[in-house]
């Protein structure tokens, strides 16, 4: 079974406040005599279910296009903390001690987030204490995702658990939806598009491990 854990991007879907919204433009269309439709899009590499490339943080990291796919495809563990944190808030480590990280390769944290409409943009969401950041680059996680826009609070300026799980390398996923998967263990696929920048979009979904 295969859940699309991606958030539809559309007009309406909600933006980190001041960046680009996703537009769409026509250059040929069928309805004017064309013989084909052939549209060009605008939208932030960081728009809806997206992964962070190190370029994001850091001028001399790397960019989408050269980051490892590894981390992107491969088994995952789906966490809820929606009780934990009703509120949002930082993701502590006693949030993650009944796991045994050792044997993560990559997690996936459902919060609140998941229930947020995608037109609406919460700044009250769920982000990664640096403790905890630090926590995972030591047990040798692959990849952290989360519902929530960033790994950081929205007010941050140091962007303090990007940096951190960049020395692991940890690999970034944000903004997924996880309002129908239940916690357990999963396949993840999540490739990011080979692209020259800070970042992309991906179309990711989870597979049942018994198909």
């Amino acid at each position: 079974m295969l859940y699309d854990i991606t958030r539809p991007v559309t007009p309406d879907l909600a933006v980190w406040p001041g960046d680009t919204p996703y537009g769409t433009t026509y250059v040929l269309q069928m309805a004017q005599g064309a013989p084909v439709n052939v549209s060009a899009i605008t939208l932030s590499a960081h728009a809806g279910t997206h992964a962070d490339a190190p370029y994001h943080w850091d001028p001399q990291g790397k960019r989408m296009g050269q980051v490892p796919l590894e981390p992107y495809i491969g088994p995952a563990t789906v966490i809820d903390l929606s009780q934990a944190l009703p509120h949002g808030g930082p993701i502590l480590p006693e949030h993650l001690a009944h796991l045994d990280l050792a044997r993560i390769q990559r997690l996936l944290v459902k919060s609140r987030a998941s229930l947020r409409p995608d037109h609406v943009w919460e700044a009250d969401f769920v982000y990664l204490a640096p403790e905890t950041a630090q926590k995972l680059v030591e047990a040798g996680l692959w990849l952290f995702g989360t519902d929530a826009p960033s790994v950081d609070p929205q007010e941050s300026q140091t962007l303090d658990a990007h940096h951190i799980l960049g020395t692991g390398p940890v690999a970034i996923l944000e903004m997924l939806q996880l309002r129908h998967v239940p916690p357990g263990e999963y396949e993840l696929i999540a490739l990011p598009l080979k692209l020259d920048n800070d970042g992309s979009p991906v179309r990711a979904v989870l597979r049942t491990l018994d198909g």
